[in-house]
C-alpha cells in the first residue's frame, strides 16, 4: 500500500510540472502566433484584480484631493468598472450619431479621456485649434508691408472725414502708412472687404463710443469698400434714429447697408457710454442727467437688431467735459451723492463695469450677439497738453520700439471690468502706444494755431489695425 500511495503522489507530481510545462508553452505561443490570437481573447480583456485599498487610506486620499468620499471611494476601489462604465456611456452617445465605431478601453489606472481619441478628432486639427485660441493679438510687432495702405486717402471722400485724411494736408511723409500689425504668436488672416462682407452677411455691426470709435467706424467702411465710390450702399439711419435734428451740426450717427450681403455697419456717438437725459427737455440749456450706472437708450432699444457690438469710452471722462456738456452725475436713478464716485476716475470705472455687466446679462437672451469692449486709444502730447502747447511732431515709428511682448494689457480698467464675462477685450492700447507718429498732429485741415492733435490718428492709419484684429477675432 505504501508503495502504491508513493507512486500515485509522484504521477500526480508529473501531472503538475505537465500542466505548468503546457501553460507556459501556450502563454508563450499566445503573445508570438498570431494564429492563436484570433481564438484567445485579447490582453486587454484579461480581467485584471486591483488592489484592496483600506478605508483610512480611501479617507486619507479623499481628503487631500477635497472631493466627494462616495465619489472618491468608487474611484479607487474599483476603477476598472466605474472606467469601463464611462467609456461605454462615451460610446452609446458616439454611436448615435456615428454606427459601428469601436468602444475604447482604458487600463485603471487612467481616467476616462476626452481628448480626440475619444472624440475622433484629428490630432493635428485640435492642436491647430489649440493655437488659434492661445493666439494673443496684442502681442507682436510693427512691420513695413509695401502692399499697404489698404485703401487711399485720396479716394475714400464717401466715408472719411477731411479731417482725418492726412493725404488732403500739407503733411508730406506718409511711411506710417506702410506699417502693418504682425501678432507674436500667430499669422493673422489678411482682410479682405468680400471676405469681411462673408463673414457679415445678414449681420450687424455696431460701433458705440465716442470719436476714436467714429474713426473706427469710418476706417472700417473704407477697408471694406477700397476706399472706392460704392452707389450700391444703403444709408439706413432712419431705421436707428440716426438722423440729424434740427439745429444740430451732426447725426448722432450713421448706419449703412450693403444689399449683396445684407451687411449693416453703424456708428452712434456715447461719448461717456452713459444714459443722457436733459433734466427739463424745453430749456436747451439744462442740465443733463449722466446715469453712470445705466446704458445709453440707444443700445438699449436696438440692441437686439445687432450681431457685433464694439464699445469704447476714454478721452470725454474729464472736468471740463463735464462742465461743457452740463453733464450731472447720476446713481441709481437719483444725484450722487458719494465723494469717491464723483471722483472722475470712479465715476468712469462704476460706468465701464457697469456698462460691461448690463451687456454680459442680456448675452444668453442675443446667442448670435459678439460684444467687445475696445480697450482706449493712447495720447501722444509731449511738453503739454492739446490746450498746453504739447506737441506729436515725430515722424518715425522707431522712436519709442516696434515691438509689445507684456501679457497684461496696459488698459487695467478695461481688462478687469472684461474679466469673468463674455464680453471680449479688444486689446489695441498697447500696440497703438509705438505709433506716435501717426496722429494728425498739426497737420489738421482746421488746426487752431499752436495747437496739435495727438489724440486722433491719421486715415489710413492705426485705426485699420483694429479692425483687422476684430475680423480676426470674429
Amino acid at each position: 500500500m505504501k508503495a502504491i500511495f508513493y507512486g500515485l503522489r509522484n504521477n500526480h507530481v508529473y501531472l503538475v510540472l505537465i500542466t505548468l510545462v503546457c501553460g507556459t508553452v501556450v502563454l508563450w505561443a499566445w503573445e508570438k502566433t498570431p494564429f492563436l490570437t484570433t481564438v484567445l481573447p485579447p490582453q486587454d480583456h484579461v480581467m485584471r484584480l486591483s488592489p484592496v485599498i483600506p478605508d483610512d487610506k480611501i479617507e486619507e486620499k479623499q481628503v487631500s484631493v477635497g472631493g466627494d468620499i462616495s465619489e472618491q471611494s468608487e474611484k479607487e476601489i474599483s476603477p476598472s468598472t466605474k472606467e469601463v462604465s464611462d467609456v461605454e456611456q462615451v460610446s452609446e452617445q458616439k454611436n448615435s450619431s456615428k454606427q459601428g465605431e469601436k468602444k475604447n478601453l482604458v487600463a485603471p489606472s487612467s481616467s476616462v479621456r476626452t481628448d480626440s481619441s475619444v472624440r475622433g478628432e484629428d490630432n493635428n486639427n485640435l492642436t491647430s485649434h489649440v493655437e488659434k485660441q492661445a493666439c494673443s493679438y496684442a502681442k507682436g510687432k510693427w512691420v513695413t508691408d509695401d502692399g499697404r495702405p489698404l485703401y487711399s486717402g485720396f479716394g475714400c471722400k464717401q466715408w472719411l472725414s477731411s479731417m482725418w485724411s492726412c493725404r488732403l494736408t500739407q503733411r508730406q511723409d506718409f511711411q506710417y502708412e506702410k506699417l502693418r500689425w504682425q501678432p507674436k504668436d500667430c499669422k493673422m488672416e489678411d482682410f479682405t472687404g468680400s471676405k469681411f462682407l462673408s463673414r457679415m452677411k445678414d449681420k450687424t455691426l455696431a460701433f458705440v463710443g465716442d470719436s476714436l470709435g467714429r474713426q473706427q467706424f469710418q476706417s472700417v467702411m473704407c477697408m471694406i469698400t477700397g476706399g472706392e465710390q460704392r452707389t450700391d450702399v444703403i444709408n439706413v439711419g432712419k431705421e436707428y434714429g440716426l438722423v440729424k435734428g434740427r439745429g444740430a451740426i451732426r447725426p448722432d450717427g450713421w448706419a449703412y447697408r450693403f444689399p449683396n450681403t445684407n451687411t449693416t455697419i453703424l456708428y452712434y456717438w456715447s461719448a461717456s457710454l452713459c444714459d443722457l437725459v436733459p433734466l427739463d427737455i424745453t430749456n436747451r440749456s439744462t442740465d443733463v442727467a449722466m446715469h453712470l450706472d445705466r446704458p445709453p437708450a440707444f443700445l438699449r432699444h436696438y440692441l437686439h437688431k445687432f450681431d457685433v457690438l464694439v464699445l469704447n469710452t476714454g478721452h470725454h471722462w474729464n472736468r471740463g467735459k463735464l462742465k461743457a456738456n452740463r453733464w450731472v452725475m447720476y446713481v441709481g436713478g437719483v444725484p450722487n451723492t458719494d465723494r469717491k464716485i464723483a471722483d472722475i476716475p470712479g465715476a468712469r470705472n462704476l460706468t465701464v463695469h457697469s456698462i460691461i455687466k448690463w451687456v454680459n446679462s442680456q448675452l444668453p437672451r442675443y446667442p448670435g450677439l459678439k460684444a467687445f469692449y475696445r480697450s482706449i486709444s493712447p495720447r501722444h502730447f509731449f511738453n503739454g497738453d492739446w490746450d498746453t502747447g504739447g506737441t506729436c511732431d515725430n515722424t518715425s515709428a522707431n522712436a519709442a520700439g516696434m515691438e509689445v511682448l507684456q501679457e497684461e494689457s496696459s488698459d487695467d480698467l478695461a481688462a478687469r471690468a472684461v474679466k469673468g464675462t463674455s464680453v471680449k477685450l479688444l486689446d489695441i492700447t498697447a500696440l497703438s502706444q509705438l505709433r506716435d507718429e501717426g496722429h494728425i498732429s498739426r497737420y489738421s485741415i482746421k488746426a487752431t494755431p499752436g495747437a496739435q492733435d495727438c489724440l486722433h490718428w491719421c486715415l489710413p492709419g492705426v485705426p485699420d489695425t483694429w479692425n483687422e484684429i476684430l475680423f480676426a477675432q470674429l
